[in-house]
């Protein structure tokens, strides 16, 4: 099944204990990058602004919340992941321990590279 929507990627990609991490994902994004667009891209979640900001990729083991520049980021958290040149992620397996202030740093961070 080829999905189109978000709601099919929450029915279909999402597994049940994984839904409120990705709500708590969405619920930041919309905070922290109000004027970004929420779309599915080649089947998974996406924020986009001028550029693809961040994505939310479901797996069985967790979500991965990956950052479009994230290898140029500072990481005062020491939490983002990845070999790539370009791109950086985070590993979410649990709402509870979901990093809420550094996923706001790294988001803000994503806002301020696509702004230039």
């Amino acid at each position: 099944m080829k999905i189109t929507t978000i709601d099919e990627f929450l029915k279909y990609k999402v597994l049940p204990e994984h839904k409120p991490i990705v709500a708590l994902l969405r619920k930041m994004m919309h905070e922290q990058a109000p004027e970004a667009k929420e779309q599915i891209s080649y089947g998974i979640l996406m924020w986009k602004q001028k550029r693809g900001l961040a994505v939310i990729s479901p797996t069985k083991k967790d979500i991965t919340f990956a950052f479009s520049r994230g290898a140029k980021f500072g990481d005062k958290f020491d939490l983002l992941q990845g070999v790539g040149k370009v791109s950086k992620h985070i590993k979410i397996k649990d709402l509870k321990d979901t990093p809420k202030a550094a996923l706001k740093y790294y988001i803000k961070q994503a806002m301020q590279f696509d702004a230039k």
